[in-house]
């Protein structure tokens, strides 16, 4: 499936190769961090499941590379009785979210699943977000060329955006703010940095987001 036979219209989409080395270095983390964190996932599981029963996972379909579709798996952060046509936006104080889901979207651990999109090759470690099919239409006008490159967990954007929940002015419409304000600043973002990216700068924002997450760092987010 393809998320432009939608009625957004269809894109022809060529995509930037990942490389080998890029996908030698994501088979390797991935692996060693499901392995190594797979008692942190499962006490997270077991905590979702004690505070709101099941999904423990949030599965939707995101654009990947090239407009394609894939599942992708993050630990699930709003009750379990939320309407899934609700906002696709988190927001700061969202009261969709419970209070293991608040910890999980402070400390980024509702990623952790998504470590096993990135063995399976649908994600990389770098890369742009993938957004879902609600903000399909924003790839568009030049942003399209987002989509030449394989969506990931560690970004520039996401460096920059990691507090984004906190940047919807109260006036606004969120859905409409992001895709006006925050989607051309994050896609802007991506053109610029994975255009000339390297595997060596690719390492040091993955170290620096990890840094960042365990607040070894400092967190120069904006709106931090």
């Amino acid at each position: 499936m393809n998320a432009f036979d939608m009625p957004i219209g269809r894109l022809a989409m060529r995509c930037v190769s990942h490389g080998f080395g890029r996908r030698a270095m994501d088979i390797i983390a991935s692996l060693a961090g499901l392995i190594v964190l797979s008692p942190l996932m499962l006490l997270v599981a077991v905590a979702l499941l004690l505070e709101g029963g099941r999904p423990v996972l949030f599965v939707q379909p995101r654009i990947g590379a090239g407009g394609q579709l894939f599942r992708m798996y993050k630990f699930r952060k709003f009750y379990p009785r939320c309407d899934a046509g609700g906002l696709a936006l988190t927001l700061a104080n969202d009261q969709r979210m419970t209070r293991v889901g608040r910890f999980l979207a402070f400390s980024k651990m509702d990623e952790l699943p998504q470590l096993w999109n990135v063995l399976k090759g649908e994600m990389a470690l770098v890369g742009p977000r993938p957004e879902s099919l609600s903000f399909a239409e924003c790839f568009r006008d030049g942003y399209e060329a987002v989509l030449q490159y394989k969506p990931g967990l560690f970004g520039p954007a996401q460096i920059i955006f990691r507090h984004e929940a906190h940047f919807y002015p109260r006036d606004v419409e969120p859905t409409v703010y992001y895709k006006e304000v925050l989607f051309p600043a994050k896609a802007r973002i991506d053109l610029s940095y994975y255009g000339r990216r390297t595997i060596l700068s690719d390492t040091a924002l993955i170290i620096r987001g990890v840094f960042i997450v365990l607040g070894m760092a400092a967190d120069h987010s904006a709106g931090a």
